[in-house]
This record gives structure tokens, C-alpha cells and sequence, in this order.
């Protein structure tokens, strides 16, 4: 079967202007393709551009210059409101902050980007309750994110990832606020979604991690320095 290419990024630079001062140009000719059903890891040092290749791997920001395409469209010269509607079907975001609304329940920022997305209601609520009981917050679900732990917050994210059942999984950082044995709970659902077909990609800094991964990608001073297959796969 033909691996289908989700995400191409070619020859992607992408500076910042400081002002008077000379731009910063955080990264230098990027190339990449993550093939569909991938679980793919990105890594390197604070500072090496990972943070930017979240924006740019994700469809959050735009190349300087250079071409990303995201299911053969190219996002470059999209617009925001299409661009908008193409990430929100194909990519479910989970960061290290959580990210949730705090003025909503479990079940209403789960809720959230179906709503975004037009989903009836009816339909979005019972997906959500579908979603936060496979994590294990069934009796958690009206809870409002202050009256919940790290790792139950972290959980919720993951639904909100899922709400839309996307193509792609990006985590940045995904375990950077829990525990240990929160992390390893966070990791092994990314494993299982990735077995099940979704494509997942990793961005972090953490060595152990990456273990969990197919393929590892060495980014330093916004260049790709390395890619290799992972063999130890956990």
C-alpha cells in the first residue's frame, strides 16, 4: 500500500523582524514529509526552533518562505478562515499547558471545536461524553478545569485532540506538567491512537519520549541535523 504523504514542508524558512534590530531567523531550509500513519518525533535543544516548527508542522503560522502542504493543500497562500477549517478537520492540537477555557466544564471545551466546526449539538455532546468516558473522567465531565488535577486536565486535552477525530495528532511537549505515571498513561494513549491509524507527531525534548516513536528528526539552530528510524519502540 502506497504511504500517503499528510504533511510536506519544503524548503521552509521562517524569520522574525527584532525592529531596528537584524531579523531572527529561527528556521533555515527546512524539508519534511510525514507520511500518513506515522509516529514521528521531533527533538532537539531550548532554542534549536521546535517551538516554530509546532506553528509551522501544525498550520498555526506561515513560512517566511518556502511551502507547506497539508493534505496536498498549500497552506501558504490559504487564507486564515480556510486554513482554520483544514486544521481543525485534520490536526488535534494537545500542548504542555493544557489550554483549557477556564469558564467551561470538562464536557463544554471538549464540546468546543465540533462547535467550531458546525457539528449539531446533539451530535458534539454525546461524542464528548464518548471521549471523557474512554479517559476515564465520566464522573469528571461537568467538572471545571480549577477542580481538576494536572493529569485529569491533560486527559481532557486529549479528548478536545480527538473531538473532531482527526488525521493527525500533534502533542507538544505532552508530559512536560505530569507525573510519571500520568506520562507514561499519556504516551501509551498516543501509541494506541497511532496503532488504531493516526498520525502522530511529537514534538519534545525529552530523550525518553522519543522512544516512543517510529522516526526521530534532530533539529539544532532551525535545522533538520539528523532523521533516523527508531528500532527500540516501546
Amino acid at each position: 500500500m502506497k504511504s500517503e504523504s499528510l504533511i510536506r514542508i519544503i524548503d521552509v524558512w521562517k524569520k522574525y523582524d527584532m525592529g531596528g534590530a537584524d531579523p531572527l531567523v529561527v528556521l533555515k531550509g527546512i524539508n519534511l514529509d510525514i507520511k500518513k500513519g506515522e509516529f514521528i518525533a521531533i527533538t532537539g535543544p531550548s532554542g534549536s526552533g521546535k517551538s516554530t516548527m509546532v506553528n509551522i508542522v501544525g498550520a498555526l503560522d506561515k513560512p517566511s518562505w518556502g511551502n507547506v502542504f497539508l493534505k496536498e493543500e498549500n497552506v501558504s497562500g490559504m487564507s486564515e478562515s480556510s486554513l482554520s477549517f483544514l486544521r481543525g478537520k485534520t490536526i488535534g492540537f494537545i500542548f504542555q499547558q493544557f489550554n483549557l477555557l477556564p469558564t467551561l466544564s470538562a464536557l463544554q471545551n471538549v464540546m468546543l471545536p465540533m462547535e467550531m466546526l458546525d457539528v449539531p449539538e446533539k451530535a458534539a455532546r454525546e461524542r464528548a461524553e464518548e471521549l471523557l468516558a474512554s479517559l476515564g473522567l465520566g464522573d469528571r465531565m461537568y467538572h471545571k478545569p480549577n477542580e481538576l488535577s494536572g493529569g485529569q486536565q491533560q486527559r481532557v486535552a486529549i479528548a478536545r485532540a480527538l473531538a473532531n477525530d482527526p488525521e493527525v495528532i500533534l502533542a507538544d511537549e505532552p508530559t512536560g506538567n505530569l507525573d510519571s505515571t500520568t506520562g507514561k498513561f499519556v504516551m501509551d494513549f498516543l501509541g494506541k491512537m497511532n496503532a488504531q491509524g493516526k498520525t502522530v507527531i511529537l514534538i519534545t525534548h525529552d530523550l525518553e519520549l522519543v522512544k516512543y516513536s517510529k522516526r526521530v528528526v534532530h533539529i539544532k539552530d532551525g535545522r533538520i541535523i539528523k532523521e533516523a528510524i527508531n528500532k527500540k519502540i516501546m
